[in-house]
């Protein structure tokens, strides 16, 4: 069982997609062709959304392209009395590439983890092939994807029917190999030599936290404010997912060794999830990692 697992990591994913596209252009079909199991978190989970329904990565390139700047468009400057973004941009671009497709459309086995804040519980919307957990199959695709996205104090919770608030899965499950692993497990009832997983990260930041001599740590050292561009950089929300990430990355290859192929690339520098300036660069990275790394991954896919 082969199964395609994206990070979390708001506008980084455009690396991954850089990558899936790259990969698209090599075999010269839809890349959710190659997989049984796609799971996908947060910016991942509309990567994955996409490849659960056969979308062509240059058309998810360029939504988000388009869209990158509208959805991070300040509406508050800290975030402390309102979130820091709307979600109007983001709901959009989700209702555009997804429509009125709902999870009991997609066939393909499809996770995104997200977290249900009203009852304080991690939560993965399933798509429709038989797990006997999956609740409700009737909520739009775009709406179990926005669900995954709301990363808090920079999105608005978003609601599900009058039901939950959920917030970003990030939170959890930020690197969802380890929820595709326990579904090939428990579910699908493969055993650990079955299971192989592609697992696209969205770069390696280096996030400083200098050793400041200021001993009185405060919101401006864990959510640095900078003048004059009125602006607050997420170093805190950065760090956790990618302690997320790189924890399960680490126990996967354990459990997995060979198995487990991870794609990931050091940035050299801090990207926050938000800064829209680096897509081209990120692009750009996602496409010479693949090169770099096409005979390892072409590998692995034909196993």
């Amino acid at each position: 069982m082969k199964l395609l697992c994206i990070d979390g990591g708001g506008i980084r994913g455009i690396f991954a997609i850089a990558i899936l596209q790259a990969l698209e252009e090599e075999v010269g079909y839809p890349v959710g062709e190659l997989f049984d199991v796609v799971a996908g978190t947060s910016t991942g989970a509309i990567i994955a959304a996409s490849v659960s329904l056969n979308k062509n990565m240059k058309e998810v390139y360029a939504s988000y392209k388009h869209y990158g700047d509208k959805i991070f468009t300040r509406q508050a400057k800290v975030g402390l009395f309102k979130s820091v973004y709307s979600d109007r941009s983001l709901r959009h671009l989700l209702k555009t590439a997804f429509g009125e497709v709902e999870m009991k459309d997609i066939r393909k086995p499809l996770l995104i983890p997200a977290v249900d804040i009203t009852h304080g519980k991690p939560f993965i919307h399933r798509s429709n092939y038989g797990h006997p957990e999956t609740e409700d199959l009737s909520i739009k695709l775009w709406d179990a994807v926005l669900s995954s996205c709301s990363a808090p104090v920079y999105f608005p919770p978003n609601k599900i029917g009058d039901q939950y608030l959920s917030i970003d899965g990030g939170l959890w499950a930020n690197n969802p190999s380890l929820v595709g692993l326990t579904e090939a497990i428990h579910f699908f009832q493969k055993g650990m030599t079955e299971i192989n997983i592609l697992s696209l990260g969205t770069g390696l930041q280096n996030i400083d936290f200098a050793n400041d001599k200021d001993k009185y740590w405060g919101i401006n050292q864990w959510l640095p404010f900078h003048i004059p561009s009125m602006k607050v950089t997420p170093k805190l929300l950065d760090l956790a997912l990618h302690l997320s990430s790189e924890s399960v990355s680490y126990h996967c290859q354990l459990l997995l060794r060979h198995q487990y192929l991870r794609i990931n690339e050091e940035l050299g520098e801090e990207v926050p999830f938000d800064e829209i300036k680096y897509m081209d660069v990120l692009s750009e990275l996602g496409r010479s990692v693949f090169q770099k790394q096409k005979g390892e991954i072409l590998s692995f896919i034909r196993k």
